[in-house]
């Protein structure tokens, strides 16, 4: 019988192992499954590179896992706002590295890991410091700038309704990155409000087949 329910949020990421490239869902707070980054923070693996689309925000969440020091680099679009205090503070420091990543690339490069395609060739960056020593190609009158996938070994997502096959909905805007970071990463985990029973999920509603999904825990309370 397939069962990727979990009982906890510390056996969910017990195996997120030192060095691990992990993609963290969420529009800063949007999102987030702040409650399994809580679990990993407890979890205590360092040297991470964590794939987001920002760098977090105050002292909760994303932010709690820079400033416990277990993040080596991060890949993000969004580095700083006015309460990115955390990131600025280890970047400074040169306590973190960062590799900056325009919007539309970092979800096209997550994108293009879980549909198995090699490269692509984007005009975002080009003539800009980004684009420096990478390569570039003209096509059409217009030039290109190559772009490669992202995997990761972990991806950390929050949704709103699971079941125990992994088949997953969201809210509203908390979709954001998890359709395509479940689908490029090894193992998917999760974090939802709500277990339904099979077929209890209309699968004209399902954003994310299961396939794409080994563990989910529920988590009580949680308010998207």
């Amino acid at each position: 019988m397939i069962n990727k329910i979990v009982d906890s949020l510390s056996q969910a990421v017990g195996d997120i192992h030192d060095g691990a490239t992990v993609m963290i869902g969420g529009f800063g707070p949007s999102g987030q499954p702040s409650e399994l980054i809580d679990a990993l923070i407890a979890q205590g693996a360092k040297d991470l590179t964590i794939i987001n689309n920002n760098a977090g925000n105050g002292d909760i969440g994303l932010a709690a896992l820079l400033k416990a020091g277990q993040v080596r680099k991060i890949i993000c679009s969004f580095p700083r706002q006015s309460d990115s205090y955390v990131f600025d503070e280890l970047y400074r420091a040169g306590k973190i590295e960062l590799e900056l990543v325009p919007q539309g690339n970092l979800a096209e490069r997550i994108r293009a890991a879980g549909a198995g395609i090699g490269a692509f060739f984007t005009p975002t960056s080009y003539g800009t410091i980004l684009a420096e020593g990478v390569e570039t190609r003209e096509i059409n009158g217009k030039h290109y700038v190559i772009q490669y996938p992202i995997h990761a070994d972990f991806a950390l997502i929050r949704a709103d309704r699971a079941d125990r096959w992994g088949n997953l909905t969201y809210r509203k805007a908390a979709r954001n990155f998890g359709p395509i970071m479940a689908s490029a990463a090894k193992t998917t985990i999760v974090q939802t409000r709500e277990i339904m029973e099979l077929g209890e999920l209309d699968p004209e509603n399902i954003i994310t087949p299961g396939i794409f999904v080994q563990r989910v825990v529920r988590v009580s309370g949680d308010q998207q």
